[in-house]
């Protein structure tokens, strides 16, 4: 299945200041498979190494550090040459080995001209207590694969080409959006988990994407034991099947677990985050940039990994989604949030790869806005929404409190025709961010 970081790796291969990249992302979204992928396609040979499958890979490590000792071990380890400028070299599960971590800012330092990638599930725990020098390695980001990346896995790339672009939206034909709005409806089921992605293509059973939503679900709890000693696994699992249910909604921490202690459930919640099974999405009163410097920690709103695996964990009725006829009314409207935030967390987040949202608490005067977008310096408020003007309520207060903001976007199921009112854009929601 081709990926869209395929593009991003391509030009870290051809880039003149290249440094040892380091791909994060949650478990099972693709992070091995695309480097295997690239690696192929692009040079002459590829050489990986499993920290966590193959254990004796780590005594290379446990020495000298520098880059021609640790090749000589590694060409003979692997019973493969590792050439400068001809061989990708891939270190995965690196987690594993927090040596093997270390080493990176030598290769950068002492070999620059070998193209080395390192990739790993929980390597966010691994990240969070080693500290590496300003500059030695860079980063790329992978999440579940995106709208636009799953119907080109089914073949129907023409179909893709046809999703338009929120900052440049023009009408199209209604056929268009009825077919792109029925490839969505299987989308918000079979989400972005590569294996779940991969099964619905094989089988076009939603029934055969449940399956594996379980068995990732079931991967997902027990992998946080291991790499997290503080992990409650009865909170984790309470939390893992409760918050799902929040997306969408502002909530305290209380509210989330009312029966352990707040500091166990902000315990678990930080393990989750680090895991990138969860995204915390804190509001801003977006008086001005950055728009973390006015964030509030007092509640918060969740955003999950995966669709496919939300509407599963949640008990969603898959008839409800195939056939109801707004999508919007789905889940109290949640399933179409969680939809808009995924996507936008993947084209990079509001500012800094996180995703922010507007809310503003007066006495019987309360208001929120879904999201807030970033555009060349500018802030623009984004609704999910299935009506019309007059019912925006809070996406009128944001934009008469804050007049230099130039528009809104509304991003509705039933939008196709281009329409402005006022200051409202109304685009349809599976319209991409492309910033």
């Amino acid at each position: 299945m081709k990926r869209n970081i395929g593009q991003a790796l391509v030009k870290w291969k051809e880039y003149e200041f290249r440094k040892p990249l380091i791909i994060r992302g949650a478990r099972q979204v693709g992070k091995t498979y695309s480097v295997k992928a690239f690696g192929n396609d692009h040079f002459d040979n590829f050489v990986m190494f499993d920290f966590e499958r193959d254990r004796s890979v780590h005594q290379i490590f446990d020495g000298d550090l520098s880059p021609g000792k640790l090749l000589a071990a590694l060409e003979i380890h692997g019973n493969s040459r590792i050439i400068p400028g001809k061989t990708l070299l891939c270190f995965d599960e690196i987690q594993a080995c927090e040596r093997a971590l270390l080493s990176l800012r030598y290769f950068y330092e002492e070999m620059p001209h070998l193209h080395v990638v390192a990739a790993g599930s929980m390597l966010e725990f691994a990240l969070g207590h080693i500290s590496f020098p300003v500059g030695r390695v860079s980063f790329e980001w992978m999440r579940p694969m995106t709208f636009h990346e799953f119907l080109v896995a089914g073949d129907k790339e023409l179909l893709a080409a046809k999703l338009p672009d929120l900052f440049n939206y023009h009408s199209m034909p209604e056929s268009i959006h009825n077919k792109i709005i029925e490839e969505l409806r299987f989308y918000l089921l079979t989400g972005g988990m590569p294996e779940a992605v991969k099964r619905f293509y094989l089988t076009g059973s939603i029934m055969e994407t449940s399956a594996v939503h379980n068995e990732i679900y079931q991967s997902y709890l027990q992998s946080l034991t291991k790499y997290d000693l503080k992990a409650d696994i009865e909170s984790l699992d309470h939390l893992l099947r409760t918050v799902p249910k929040h997306v969408g909604s502002q909530v305290k921490y209380t509210r989330l677990d009312p029966d352990r202690r707040i500091e166990k459930t902000k315990v678990s919640l930080r393990i989750l985050e680090r895991a990138l099974l969860l995204h915390i999405v804190h509001s801003t009163t977006a008086s001005g940039l950055p728009l973390g410097a006015t964030t509030s920690y007092k509640v918060f709103k969740p955003l999950f990994l995966d669709i496919g695996l939300m509407q599963h964990i949640c008990g969603i009725n898959p008839n409800e989604v195939l056939k109801k006829k707004n999508l919007s009314n789905i889940y109290k409207g949640a399933i179409v949030e969680q939809f808009v935030g995924q996507e936008l967390l993947a084209a990079g987040g509001t500012e800094n790869l996180k995703v922010y949202y507007w809310s503003r608490a007066k006495k019987n005067s309360t208001a929120e806005v879904d999201y807030l977008i970033l555009k060349d310096g500018a802030i623009f408020p984004v609704e999910v929404k299935s009506g019309p003007a007059g019912k925006l309520k809070s996406m009128h207060i944001f934009l008469d409190e804050h007049p230099d903001c130039r528009k809104g976007y509304v991003m509705s199921p039933v939008a196709f025709n281009e329409q402005d009112v006022k200051k409202l854009v109304f685009v349809p929601v599976y319209a991409r961010f492309k910033f």
